[in-house]
């Protein structure tokens, strides 16, 4: 069984206080980057390793070292904290129980690359941690370790402001340029690239949107060395991972552990098995929109995304869901595919219409209406999704689809009548062309 390094979320009780941080080293990792030129820590970042934590495991030193360098222009960062995926809920964790280490990686990468403002965007839905994000900002602003007071606490001529903005309650702001349209007060509609946000971000200016949980990682490998955190885990994906457990599981909860830990191991020794001793049905790895793993995978999975990807699937936000045997899996995809089509923002005709196209289909196959043909249907309008889109919510809402069907298909066939042809529909009907047909199906 893994032993955590617990760099995220140690085991430390009042670790949220502030007094509680300081008496556990709290922000000497910063005083420590000051010490080091900010290329240096942005070396540092690179050479551990560390991969985006919120889905897109980019380069996090990579990413930095896009920010324009010079002082010309005001430049931003931005927190991504608005978890409003299903099956990820491990970003609320670090605000709850770990705010000030957010805070201190905040001030490292701000240093890192000469920002001067920084903006924690939260799901709008989460009052509590919204409020307890306020309360730990505050107390670090009487302390004088954020703002202008910063420079003579710590020393230099390097200060930044935090700002916590309350989200606009959709999905899609998660998007990283749906987020800079909605802290601007626009409508959270996602941007073409190019431009980059680091060429053209936040009102126009340079800016680097990076996920709670990366940010919350970074003092700690400052603190322990970029060398020493490379060989936490996977070797292309290191460090530790904030798991989140929920379905059926008998220890649902977030738990840090390194990557690579193999699933079995995960769901068996930390989260205690099946309730009831069942069988697993199926697995969604990181977050509802991942493409989930057969039961006949699971021995050989481990929770990177490298090898994940072996199977088909990614390490997303490493969310993962768990399925018994008794789970009817059409619902289950109905239940997302709902979901997908009423968080479209609309801006898309591939995602806007297929993904109310998907929904429709779905419903026609859990009441039983739906032909074998319909199987198809629904495939090829998720591929037609897929990649067609400005954002990757049309990839969020298409992969689950072609992944189900891809593994599950026999689910799928259960609930489906004989099929069809459009000529023989035509025969039937008379007046019906194959248009009109199509047009019934997804309707």
């Amino acid at each position: 069984m893994y032993v955590s390094p617990n760099l995220v979320l140690p085991l430390i009780p009042n670790l949220h206080k502030l007094d509680t941080y300081l008496a556990n080293g709290g922000y000497n990792a910063y005083r420590s980057a000051l010490k080091s030129s900010p290329d240096a820590i942005i070396d540092e970042v690179k050479k551990s390793g560390l991969r985006g934590r919120g889905g897109a495991c980019f380069s996090t030193g990579m990413k930095w070292s896009f920010m324009p360098k010079g002082n010309d222009k005001p430049k931003y960062l931005a927190i991504n904290g608005d978890e409003s995926e299903p099956g990820s809920f491990k970003d609320r964790q670090i605000f709850e129980d770990n705010p000030h280490q957010l805070i201190e990686g905040i001030l490292i990468a701000g240093y890192a690359m000469g920002i001067t403002k920084a903006f924690i965007y939260i799901r709008g839905e989460y009052h509590k941690w919204v409020d307890l994000m306020h309360v730990a900002l505050n107390d670090a602003y009487a302390a004088g370790l954020v703002g202008e007071k910063m420079k003579k606490t710590f020393g230099g001529d390097y200060a930044i402001d935090i700002v916590i903005h309350k989200g606009a309650g959709a999905y899609v702001c998660g998007e990283e340029t749906s987020l800079m349209s909605s802290l601007e007060g626009d409508r959270a509609y996602p941007r073409i690239k190019p431009p980059f946000p680091a060429n053209k971000g936040l009102w126009g200016m340079p800016t680097t949107i990076n996920n709670v949980e990366t940010i919350a990682t970074v003092p700690a490998i400052i603190s322990i060395g970029a060398e020493a955190y490379s060989k936490i885990g996977a070797a292309k994906h290191p460090g530790t991972l904030l798991f989140g457990l929920s379905g059926h599981i008998n220890k649902p909860g977030v738990y840090e552990l390194p990557t690579g830990i193999p699933l079995k191991e995960l769901l068996y020794n930390i989260g205690g098995g099946i309730p009831g001793g069942k069988k697993i049905k199926a697995i969604i790895p990181g977050g509802s929109s991942m493409p989930p793993i057969h039961p006949d995978e699971i021995d050989f999975v481990k929770m990177d995304n490298e090898s994940l990807k072996e199977f088909g699937s990614y390490i997303g936000t490493a969310g993962v869901m768990v399925m018994d045997e008794d789970t009817d899996l059409v619902k289950v995809l109905l239940r997302l595919a709902h979901f997908y089509h009423h968080e479209s923002c609309g801006q898309c005709t591939p995602c806007r219409e297929g993904c109310g196209w998907m929904e429709k289909l779905l419903k026609r196959m859990n009441k039983g209406e739906a032909t074998s043909n319909d199987i198809d249907v629904l495939f090829s309008v998720a591929s037609n999704i897929e990649g067609n889109t400005i954002c990757a919510l049309g990839e969020g809402a298409a992969w689950p689809v072609k992944g189900f069907i891809k593994k599950f298909r026999s689910e799928f066939e259960a609930k489906a009548r004989p099929s069809r042809s459009f000529v023989s529909l035509n025969v039937v009907h008379g007046r019906r062309n194959s248009t009109d047909t199509l047009l019934q199906v997804l309707s």
